[in-house]
Formats: C-alpha cells, structure tokens, sequence
C-alpha cells in the first residue's frame, strides 16, 4: 500500500469516526432533554472512547503525511488540499469537504449540549438552594412573630 493510500484510509476511518461521534452527541442531547442521567454518563463514556479513537487517528494521519513529505521531498507544511494537488487524487478534497462539515455540525451540537448542561445546572443549583433553606440549623437562625387576625 502506498503512503497515498494509507493516508486516504486513515481519513476515511478518521470521517466515520466523526460521523459515530455526531451520533453520539445527538444520544447525549435527547438524554440531557429527557434528564437521564444514567444514560448521559453511559454517553459520556461512549463519548471519551471515541475521542480516544480519533486522537489516535489524528496522530497516524499527521505521522503518514510526514512521511509522505518526506518521501516527496516536499517542504513546509502541507494540508489536504494541497496533498490532492500534489496527488490529483480528487477524493482528498472531497474528504476535507466532508469532513469540514462534519466538524462544523459536530462543534455546533457541542454547543448547544452544552448550553443544555449548563442550564440544568443552574436549575439544580436554583431547587439545592432553595431546599437547604429548609434546614433545621438555618430555622433555628431565623425569628419571627406569628400574627392572627381574629373575625
């Protein structure tokens, strides 16, 4: 196989790698929806494997392409439009396409889910605070008078 090919593969591998993680992502956000935590933190681990997996993929496909570089005796850095270029091999430049949009839609619903931790944050912090005012040392603290009005 040659250093062309083993890039392309590794960015294939690299793009449906992407495409389970924007799954993923889409799991977590109807689960932050319906408040499952249980099966928020089983996302989260799937989540952490397959960002595993793709700094994984990243490392190969930067090493491929240095040794491609190299064996090309090409200089200065090189990104993927280049390297279709260079290869005219078109599928590079498809790769990037789809994977830019890819990364666009994952960064997107990164965002929004989030948003969506965030505000139930807030709402747990709201009803934790509002609950410990109920605490039988702070009801000690506070003084009052009970006033009656009789008919």
């Amino acid at each position: 196989m040659t250093s062309e090919q083993a890039i392309e593969n590794i960015l294939k591998e690299q793009l449906r790698t992407y495409k389970a993680l924007h799954e993923i992502l889409t799991k977590e956000r109807k689960c932050l929806v319906d408040m499952d935590m249980e099966k928020v933190e089983e996302v989260s681990k799937e989540k952490d494997t397959v960002i595993m997996r793709l700094r994984l993929f990243e490392e190969e496909r930067q090493r491929l392409i240095n040794r491609f570089v190299e064996d090309n005796g090409i200089t200065g850095d090189i990104n993927l439009r280049e390297l279709g270029r260079i290869t005219g091999n078109d599928m590079f430049r498809q790769l990037r396409s789809q994977m830019l949009s890819l990364l666009q839609g994952i960064e997107e619903m990164n965002k929004f889910n989030s948003s969506l931790i965030n505000r139930s944050m807030a709402y747990f912090q709201v009803n934790n605070n509002f609950f410990r005012s109920f605490k039988k040392e702070d009801m000690s603290r506070t003084r009052g008078v009970l006033l009656s009005k009789e008919t």
